[in-house]
């Protein structure tokens, strides 16, 4: 079981990675706070400070088109703040 699926890239925690030396990651639903915080160590190399997680439930969408009303869905999810210890940073380019 993969506990990290994928890091979260947007410009809101760029800007966070930059100011407070924060990450985001979404994470198997499951995973608790010590498991992810053991990931994160093990496959970055790094010290994590404190982890923070957030839930995030799926939701209804629905649209009009041409062909009448279409509904989806949007998955749900788990995302994790990690917080690094201080001179520590994580590139998420480095293999680009």
């Amino acid at each position: 079981m993969s506990i990290i699926n994928k890091p979260v890239i947007t410009e809101k925690m760029t800007s966070q990675g930059d100011k407070f030396n924060r990450y985001g990651f979404v994470v198997d639903s499951n995973a608790n706070k010590v498991q992810i915080k053991n990931a994160v160590e093990k496959m970055y190399s790094v010290t994590v400070d404190s982890v923070n997680t957030q839930n995030y439930v799926g939701k209804v969408k629905t649209r009009n088109t041409t062909k009448g009303i279409a509904i989806g869905r949007v998955n749900k999810h788990k995302r994790a703040i990690i917080t690094l210890k201080a001179g520590e940073t994580i590139d998420f380019y480095a293999s680009i």
